[in-house]
């Protein structure tokens, strides 16, 4: 019995924080937004443990900051971070997967046309929240054959923490589109394993997402 303990708590811990993680990116939180330990232990209906801990695995992920005498606020991105971040992004993302194609196989090609699918839904559905979650999951499975695993969780760290701005310059800037049909160029690519123009296209589709963000940004400071 004495051994079940710690399981259900990691279990619990592990509920909340994928809970907090998936409201945090769909933008249900803003920056700067104080979250209460009591307020979301009665919410969940579990003790502050489990809400403490997820807490702390949301600071390293970067999506909260816990100040002191503050406690947990929603972290706030500079668009000198944000840019940073993805040109971050991009030199990962182009060398893992210029890794990974030449060992792509067919599951993982269509595991990704699986994702490509539901991302036409969402298009069509005008899903801009679902899309961030499905922008990642198509990225994640072009990178996977690469059996990078320390890489795979840095970008997937990044994908978290550029997540929200992104799918704020898709919202605003309606490109959702656009991403999907460089989704398509890309997969197209995977599969004819042209790995060096796959990697190069794969760091300009992630840096002309930053320019867009940037140049909304930069048109409504002018208004």
């Amino acid at each position: 019995m004495t051994t079940l303990q710690p399981i259900k708590r990691q279990t619990l811990t592990s509920a909340v924080t994928e809970s907090l993680r998936q409201r945090l990116l769909s933008g249900e939180f803003v920056d700067g937004q104080q979250l209460r330990q009591e307020a979301l232990s009665n919410e969940y209906g579990v003790s502050r443990v489990p809400v403490r801990e997820a807490l702390r695995q949301l600071e390293a992920e970067g999506l909260i900051q816990i100040i002191d005498h503050k406690g947990a606020v929603v972290s706030k991105l500079s668009l000198e971070d944000v840019l940073e971040l993805l040109e971050i992004r991009a030199m990962l993302e182009g060398s893992v997967l210029k890794a990974s194609i030449p060992c792509q196989t067919p599951a993982d090609i269509a595991l990704a046309e699986q994702t490509l699918h539901e991302f036409e839904v969402a298009l069509q559905k005008n899903d801009v929240r679902h899309w961030g979650e499905l922008n990642a999951r198509f990225h994640l499975a072009l990178y996977r054959a690469a059996k990078r695993p320390n890489t795979l969780a840095l970008i997937e760290q990044l994908h978290n923490k550029t997540d929200r701005y992104t799918r704020m310059q898709i919202l605003f800037t309606r490109t959702m589109e656009r991403a999907h049909e460089e989704h398509t160029r890309l997969l197209e690519l995977c599969k004819q394993g042209a790995a060096e123009e796959a990697a190069e296209f794969i760091r300009f589709h992630i840096l002309s997402a930053g320019h867009a963000l940037e140049h909304y940004l930069q048109g409504q400071q002018g208004h």
